[in-house]
């Protein structure tokens, strides 16, 4: 397991995203009702930081093409998107949120 570094849970309303630089690359955080979800911040349809996207229920939706996909499993649900998303196996330890890079957040169930 590679345990990788997010964010501190205060660091995210819940209802809120977040892109975060990390050692694991370009990662985007998701508080949703007080359960953390990280998936990669880069729509695989397009060049396009999800970020600037919207996120709603298990839904985060691209502004260049509005394809979406669902952050727990990361399904490209919407066209123009058919790959799916990265997605992260989330630990929380303490008041950190944490990735194991290696384990895909699918896999962890």
């Amino acid at each position: 397991m590679t345990k990788v570094f997010i964010c501190n849970i205060g660091d995210l309303d819940q209802g809120e995203m977040r892109k975060f630089e990390t050692e694991a690359g370009v990662l985007l955080a998701f508080n949703r009702d007080g359960e953390y979800f990280v998936t990669d911040d880069m729509c695989t349809h397009a060049t396009a930081s999800l970020s600037e996207g919207d996120f709603f229920d298990d839904t985060v939706s691209c502004p260049k093409h509005w394809g979406e996909f669902n952050i727990m499993t990361g399904e490209a649900t919407a066209a123009p998107c058919k790959k799916p998303l990265r997605t992260y196996r989330v630990l929380i330890e303490n008041d950190d949120v944490y990735v194991d890079s290696e384990l895909e957040a699918i896999d962890a169930i």
